[in-house]
């Protein structure tokens, strides 16, 4: 299992997991819901899980659908059944945990995933934006969260924009252009014309970023086309809707 390692903060592991292999799924693919059969998902699990040195039900993953849900995930949440956890994961695509030993992520596969950290409060959150969820500002709203939970101030949370679609591979209809020029977004900053628009979802959450409060030194954008790249991350454009995702987490050690 080959990843890609950031160093968002001491005592923090952060990471993305890489396709490494051939065919839809790769060697690595730990979402349930891409197609994938149970039985490798669960292997690469366990794979995960024993690099990190935790058991299986400190690995969380909710399930995503392109909205602006956030989720907690404090003791309450992993004293409940594992069905109850499931209904609650549904529908998610941002989470929260100061649980150490706790490992939260997001899968993607040309969305951007974002992971942050409050180096003082010692709060982590993983971040699903596609197109979607960054129209609806959905890195602001896990931000707020944070502070409306644990008292987070944005001056000290450090971010990394995973790899994902980059600008020159996103293009993009004159409706997702119109979308987010009517959320307010600064179309000359973030959209560029060719034979159709292309958008930088980059830039676009680094300034949602930025006017969160998140210093621009605290930003590290990995610079990761998964579009161009795709022979080492998985790519929902270049392999369809049913292949495998990468896998975003984060832990406090």
């Amino acid at each position: 299992m080959e990843q890609l390692k950031y160093n968002i903060h001491p005592g923090v592991t952060a990471f993305s997991t890489k396709r490494s292999g051939a065919g839809k799924y790769g060697g690595f693919n730990i979402t349930h819901y891409c197609g994938d059969t149970a039985q490798h998902v669960a292997h690469c699990r366990t794979e995960l899980c024993r690099e990190l040195g935790i058991t299986d039900d400190r690995l969380v993953l909710p399930r995503q659908t392109h909205g602006c849900e956030v989720l907690n995930i404090d003791a309450a949440f992993m004293n409940d059944s594992k069905e109850r956890q499931a209904e609650r994961l549904h529908g998610i695509d941002a989470v929260i945990t100061t649980l150490p030993h706790t490992c939260i992520g997001v899968s993607t596969a040309d969305c951007v995933p974002l992971l942050l950290c409050d180096t003082q409060r010692m709060v982590v959150a993983a971040v699903h934006a596609g197109w979607r969820g960054t129209v609806v500002r959905i890195t602001a709203r896990c931000i707020e969260r944070m502070s409306e939970l644990y008292g987070s101030k944005p001056q000290d949370i450090k971010a990394v924009i995973a790899p994902s679609i980059g600008c020159d591979a996103f293009e993009v209809g004159d409706e997702v252009y119109a979308a987010f020029e009517e959320a307010g977004f600064p179309m000359k900053e973030i959209a560029t014309r060719q034979a159709k628009w292309h958008i930088d979802l980059w830039e676009a959450n680094r300034l949602q970023l930025l006017a969160c409060g998140v210093p621009a030194a605290n930003i590290e954008v990995a610079g990761v086309c998964t579009h161009t790249q795709h022979g080492e991350w998985f790519s929902a454009r270049r392999l369809g809707i049913e292949s495998g995702r990468i896998f975003n987490g984060i832990m406090i050690e």
